[in-house]
């Protein structure tokens, strides 16, 4: 049915209404829809940036954990107990017992013969005595936990053996007889194990191997060495598990500590896709970070970054491996490409594992 003009210009404008719509050349909705849109951007970018925050933190945890395991392990001025001065080792005499907490789960049936170095100023040498078929391995680990050589009697066999232990860019000759191992990072982790029944017979053997294993700064090599002492960092919290310290880092200071290490401990060919993540953030590989410079949605995903991302970090646990009979059991180890939520999961649960 027809209506009267005035009550069809009341009809139109009631629809007009329901639909959120002006009659009236007014912009007021418009707006709101513009608003109610940049929010939604807004809360998308922040998302974004969290992610990005996230997926950095789980691939610095590696380098961010080894640096503070260093620092615990090297804590001293002499060789004692568990710990030794960067360069010099450790040499556990007996099986480490219930209160051995620097790396989880530690073989039961092996003597530790460890040393942290620092191959960035120059090379070291490591010299291996001859083991008479004795089982043992010498895994080094970049400052990643990427294991990158591993001499031993699987692999280069039980004879006397010596090792150049370069850093990144280095070049140079070095003395007839010494291998050259190169490490990707400047921070190398030296975790020898060599079997030993257990015996007061065996152990007593095994020390004699122990005292014959090595290493001197290339510099040193074939002239009378003596080590420098160490110093002690009385702010290290010998109390604290290494990850408990490194979960407590705010996410400044964990990134600005990773920038750092990133100057000496240089990502991979095959990290590149992550090296422009890590821009977006601020972090560039050689440069410091300074969070102050961050846009500020930036530098509130940096800051809420640790938390999710440890929590991805350890509940990756269930995907890591397969169970069997209460272990989680993985060969996924020692060597991780790319695989960055693996690495850092087995940095928190199992530092220093093997190769397959």
């Amino acid at each position: 049915p027809r209506m009267a003009p005035s009550k069809s210009l009341e009809f139109l404008r009631s629809a007009l209404a329901l639909l959120g719509l002006s009659g009236c050349g007014k912009e007021g909705p418009a707006v709101d829809t513009a608003k109610g849109k940049a929010a939604a951007d807004t809360a998308g970018k922040e998302k974004e940036d969290l992610q990005t925050a996230i997926d950095a933190y789980v691939y610095a945890y590696p380098l961010v954990t080894m640096e503070y395991t260093r620092r615990a392990m090297t804590n001293t001025v002499e060789p004692q107990g568990t710990r030794a001065p960067m360069g010099q080792f450790v040499r556990l005499r007996t099986y480490p017992d219930a209160s051995f907490k620097d790396v989880t789960a530690p073989n039961a049936d092996t003597l530790y013969t460890q040393t942290w170095l620092d191959v960035a100023k120059e090379p070291w040498v490591v010299s291996i005595p001859d083991l008479k078929g004795r089982y043992a391995l010498f895994p080094m680990l970049s400052g990643w936990t990427e294991v990158f050589q591993v001499p031993g009697k699987r692999t280069t066999g039980t004879g006397a053996q010596k090792y150049a232990i370069t850093g990144p860019g280095w070049s140079g000759t070095l003395p007839a007889g010494v291998t050259e191992y190169k490490s990707p990072t400047g921070m190398v982790w030296l975790l020898g194990r060599i079997y030993c029944t257990g015996t007061p017979e065996d152990y007593k053997a095994v020390h004699a191997l122990q005292d014959r294993v090595t290493a001197v700064p290339l510099s040193a090599y074939g002239k009378a060495y003596k080590p420098e002492p160490g110093t002690v960092d009385s702010s290290i919290d010998s109390k604290k598990s290494v990850r408990d310290r490194v979960h407590e880092l705010d996410g400044n200071t964990y990134f600005k500590l990773f920038a750092e290490l990133l100057k000496t401990n240089p990502p991979t060919a095959d990290d590149a896709p992550m090296v422009a993540t890590l821009a977006k953030i601020g972090i560039v590989p050689g440069q410091d970070f300074d969070a102050a410079k961050l846009d500020p949605a930036v530098g509130k995903a940096v800051a809420g970054a640790p938390k999710p991302a440890q929590e991805k970090i350890m509940g990756h646990f269930k995907q890591a491996g397969t169970f069997e009979n209460g272990w989680i059991f993985t060969t996924k180890a020692g060597v991780y490409g790319t695989d960055y939520l693996q690495r850092a999961l087995i940095t928190a649960i199992g530092l220093g594992a093997n190769r397959p």
